[in-house]
């Protein structure tokens, strides 16, 4: 092997190994505030351990999701707000586990970039790190892979796995029956989906991303960079009380294609549209495309961001108990033995 003191380098080709040590070093802190009854080592090695037991779980049943933040990232990168993303990142994962009954236990992170920019990225981890521990999730690992040549300068993408848990026999959905009543959680705006047509949107209507925002404070960029909310301690104080028989996390495809995926074959549900207000951010963006009541009802969570079929018994309590958690809670409607969502009422 050649002993040339100038020879080429991986930095040469655009990787810097000491850049990804700093990161390391500067989100291990961060890591560390995510720790949770479970965890077996730090982060560094080749691969993450948890112990079910030591979690307190007898006999165990893991739940798997991963997800993305899809091209809201596109703003974020363009804005240089990155500080959410992570946020956002965790909340698709770990608000899709808790629908199955599961209590998140630990989270991984995929973050790939051109050229690795520690400061960038270490805002960006520290946001996951941020997620998990609103969602009680311990960040055990993950990776950061810098490759030049697939990425343009600045842009990055970032992929999420987190794995949950729930005892065996305690799976959800599960009893849903016809008058089962909805309560409908509110959202924080447009969370992570469908922003490819909100990019659009915003095109059509000649605004950049720091023009004042024209429902809110702030610049426009800023409020479409609002973080998904995170459902799970409030989902799983309700669940563990009895009487919630499903959850839907309103994502792509919003009400329409959503809680259909949580119903026993042969129910629908019908829902009142008139039992919640449509946030101004809604509104804009449907005004700006001339968009369809139906359109937006398939495509947005349009202030929903997760549905509960409870008993009609439980509807009161269960209610009390999340307003008590700080959630905003609608009576949104009840299922139905008609297939199908029906709505009625106005998005207003």
């Amino acid at each position: 092997m050649s002993q040339n003191k100038n020879g080429v380098t991986y930095a040469d080709a655009g990787v810097d190994i000491d850049a990804g040590n700093a990161l390391v070093d500067r989100i291990r802190p961060a890591a560390k505030r995510t720790t949770r009854p479970g965890v077996m080592a730090g982060l560094g090695g080749f691969g993450a351990l948890f112990d079910l037991k030591g979690a307190g779980y007898d006999d165990p049943i893991l739940v798997a999701a991963t997800d993305g933040v899809g091209t809201k990232l596109r703003i974020a990168i363009d804005t240089g707000n990155v500080d959410g993303v992570g946020i956002d990142l965790v909340a698709m994962c770990v608000n899709d586990l808790v629908c199955q009954g599961a209590e998140p236990l630990f989270f991984l992170d995929y973050f790939a970039t051109g050229k690795l920019d520690t400061d960038s990225a270490a805002r960006i981890i520290e946001g996951i790190a941020e997620g998990c521990v609103r969602s009680g999730a311990a960040l055990i690992g993950g990776e950061t892979a810098e490759m030049p040549g697939m990425y343009s300068q600045g842009d990055f993408d970032l992929a999420g796995f987190a794995v949950g848990a729930m005892e065996r026999g305690s799976d959800l959905p599960a009893g849903v029956t016809t008058g089962d009543v909805l309560l409908g959680l509110a959202s924080d705006g447009v969370h992570s989906n469908g922003y490819s047509l909100v990019r659009k949107l915003v095109e059509m209507s000649g605004l950049g991303w720091e023009a004042d925002c024209p429902w809110a404070e702030g610049t426009l960029g800023a409020a479409l960079l609002t973080p998904t909310r995170l459902y799970v301690k409030q989902a799983l104080s309700v669940v563990r009380a009895g009487g919630v028989h499903a959850l839907a996390h309103i994502t792509g495809g919003g009400l329409t294609e959503n809680i259909p995926r949580v119903l026993p074959e042969g129910m629908g549900v019908a829902i009142d549209l008139d039992s919640f207000a449509l946030p101004p951010v809604f509104g804009w963006l449907a005004a700006q495309g001339g968009m369809a009541e139906a359109e937006m009802l398939k495509t947005f969570n349009c202030g929903i961001g997760m549905v509960l079929a409870v008993a009609e018994d439980r509807a009161d309590a269960l209610q009390s108990l999340l307003e008590a958690e700080g959630e905003n809670v609608c009576r949104l409607g009840q299922v139905t033995a008609t297939p199908g969502v029906t709505y009625t009422g106005a998005l207003a």
